[in-house]
């Protein structure tokens, strides 16, 4: 074991209905004008309603920013940031998906201090301070309520990342009644999502991978291995629906301290291009990205092999190939599109996909196979 640091978000609450008390889960940390963030359909199905009124009750003046997107733009953000300086918030709620709290936590940073948002863009760039913060996730997959980075939508339709602990969020709200409602495809997207961040956390060559990350992921995937499924079948089953929250939270801190590689690096692509939803389009990729790494380390996946898939047993040869097809035959159960074409990417769209991979430098160093743009394109191809 080599040195490492682990940093996560300061405080967790992980109770059914936590979010319909969410004045006393913040009690005074965020000061008394909360800028609220989220996304129209979150405040047209009224999942925020009973948070609102609890805020209200308590005194806490709230005005929400409902116009967060997919794959959310930079002048999404700076619209929330405006947003935020008009109404002198003293503190910013994340309540939503990914991309809502994605952009809570760099309106909180942008809020917070002077630093011009293209100084903060890389690994460890954002300096602060921000505003006090909280995240209140919506769906099981993306594990944003306890990672370092926030993701936007620049021009040309690249993907581009902040990743500092100083956009870690103070306070988690885990509310896994917030998700019984989710659609069964969004369900298995996000929580597919969830499985690929246990899995390149627990793989990854980031110098920071370390023991606490790789304990994590594993549990990660047992619990999403566990229930993904129930829970596609079985919506309003509250016990699956907590344990596949409890287990994007896990897997989320496994990559915030052992950061993720190539799935995610050729994932957006297909998101920033398409507008394919985050978790599909890991979903479509990992596949590929898993067999391009297990040609020069046949043995990779075996030991997380079992924590997703207990039928494949503790022990025995070719397991990482049985992972990985298992992963695909998962895909299939779930109903997620098994080829890019499937998800209406031309094929004469693969070399500018594989062009715009090579701009993600920060999670290839991570993947255990060094990958150039002639093998994105290959993978892409394969993936196709």
């Amino acid at each position: 074991m080599t040195g490492f640091q682990f940093n996560t978000t300061k405080s967790l609450i992980c109770r059914p209905g936590s979010a319909a008390d969410l004045a006393n889960s913040l009690g005074q940390a965020l000061g008394g004008r909360l800028l609220v963030v989220t996304d129209p359909g979150i405040r047209s199905l009224g999942l925020m309603d009973a948070a609102l009124a609890s805020l209200s009750a308590a005194g806490l003046e709230a005005h929400v920013f409902d116009r967060v997107e997919a794959d959310p733009s930079r002048s999404t953000l700076m619209a929330a940031v405006t947003a935020g300086h008009d109404f002198g918030a003293t503190g910013v709620i994340g309540f939503g998906g990914g991309s809502s709290l994605d952009v809570a936590k760099l309106a909180a940073l942008l809020l917070g201090s002077d630093q011009p948002l293209d100084e903060a863009w890389g690994v460890g760039n954002a300096k602060g301070p921000r505003l006090p913060l909280a995240l209140v996730p919506t769906t099981a997959g993306t594990g944003s309520e306890v990672t370092p980075v926030s993701i936007i939508t620049v021009e040309g339709d690249e993907k581009r990342g902040v990743s500092s602990p100083v956009i870690l969020p103070d306070i988690a709200v885990l509310d896994a009644d917030l998700t019984l409602g989710l659609p069964p495809a969004i369900t298995a997207a996000t929580g597919v999502d969830a499985m690929v961040h246990a899995i390149e956390a627990f793989t990854s060559r980031s110098p920071n991978n370390n023991p606490l990350s790789r304990m994590l992921a594993r549990e990660a995937l047992r619990l999403l291995g566990a229930n993904i499924e129930t829970v596609c079948k079985d919506g309003k089953n509250r016990q699956a629906r907590e344990a596949m929250l409890l287990g994007s939270m896990l897997a989320g801190q496994a990559f915030a301290n052992s950061p993720v590689a190539a799935v995610h690096a050729l994932a957006y692509p297909v998101g920033g291009i398409f507008h394919i939803p985050h978790g599909l389009s890991n979903a479509l990729v990992l596949p590929h990205v898993l067999r391009f790494n297990a040609q020069v380390e046949p043995g990779l996946y075996d030991e997380i092999a079992a924590d997703a898939f207990p039928a494949l047993g503790e022990t025995g040869q070719g397991r990482t190939t049985a992972f990985i097809d298992a992963l695909v035959d998962l895909s299939a159960r779930l109903g997620l599109p098994p080829r890019l074409r499937d998800a209406g990417i031309p094929e004469d769209a693969l070399p500018r996909m594989a062009a715009d991979a090579m701009k993600q430098q920060r999670l290839l160093v991570n993947n255990p196979r060094p990958v150039s743009e002639a093998d994105a394109l290959d993978i892409y191809r394969a993936a196709w």
